[in-house]
């Protein structure tokens, strides 16, 4: 298998790897961490490509357990972790599996909503997510997703350019991260410090903060209170994108304080 892909901006002495989510890319301004360069000030930032989307190479099937593996290979020796959407699935279970490469761990709105099974809006949503999944037209093409999962919810249909079909065509395929069954003890058990960051929602279209923002919101207070995160949440519904600043700050902030606790003492 052909190695992952990745983006590196900065040359700093501790480096922190990126995880997207669907229909994007490591470098993506629209959907990805292209706001979260101004880090590469002080940061070495690995901006991974997941398997079929931007530079990596193609995958039949890729799931968040291929993404861990990739995202093992790119912590190395040690590095920071953030994981948004589906890229948060691969980064949770990249962290159980190698809690002794991780020296942070920050989720952006996590696509994992089975940890949280239980709570009335995720269950439905749940519900909602394997019909859906169930019901997908074989014949329907990237781009009717595309206008399907964005439109028919209230949002803007971005540019249908080859990168973002590609990244589409990917996500059809996908095994769903909304029901990834990871292990919370290990995370909550691991030494190093870990930060949930979460949009508020009000500004999101009604469909779009009925079917996703509720059961978001509601699976990251959980998995946020199960692990010991801290919690940031900044208006909005794509806190990277919309609120660069604030979520920028707080993860210079979470990895100096990181780096800082892990220097010996003499």
């Amino acid at each position: 298998m052909a190695d992952v892909r990745a983006t590196v901006w900065g040359d700093g002495a501790a480096s922190a790897v990126f995880v997207h989510g669907i229909f994007s890319w490591g470098t993506d301004e629209l959907y990805g961490f292209g706001g979260q360069r101004p880090l590469a000030d002080e940061f070495r930032l690995v901006m991974m490509d997941r398997r079929g989307h931007g530079a990596s190479p193609d995958i039949e099937g890729g799931d968040y357990e291929v993404d861990a593996g990739d995202i093992i290979t790119l912590l190395g020796d040690g590095a920071h972790l953030v994981g948004h959407s589906y890229g948060g699935a691969g980064a949770m279970l990249a962290a159980v599996r190698r809690p002794d490469l991780v020296r942070s761990l920050t989720l952006i709105q996590p696509g994992t909503l089975r940890p949280a099974a239980g709570h009335p809006v995720v269950d439905q949503a749940l519900e909602r997510a394997r019909a859906g999944t169930a019901e997908l037209p074989p014949e329907m093409t990237p781009q009717e997703y595309l206008r399907a999962s964005t439109e028919g919810i209230g949002m803007p249909v971005p540019d249908a350019t080859l990168e973002r079909l590609r990244a589409v065509r990917t996500a059809m395929r996908e095994r769903p991260c909304w029901d990834a069954d990871i292990p919370l003890d290990p995370l909550a058990t691991a030494p190093w410090p870990k930060l949930m960051i979460s949009g508020t929602w009000e500004d999101a279209p009604e469909l779009y903060r009925r079917y996703a923002g509720e059961p978001l919101i509601a699976a990251a207070e959980f998995i946020a209170d199960r692990i010991g995160a801290r919690s940031l949440k900044v208006p909005g519904y794509y806190p990277q994108v919309q609120q660069p600043v604030p979520v920028n700050d707080a993860l210079r902030t979470l990895w100096r304080q990181a780096d800082q606790s892990a220097e010996p003492h003499l």
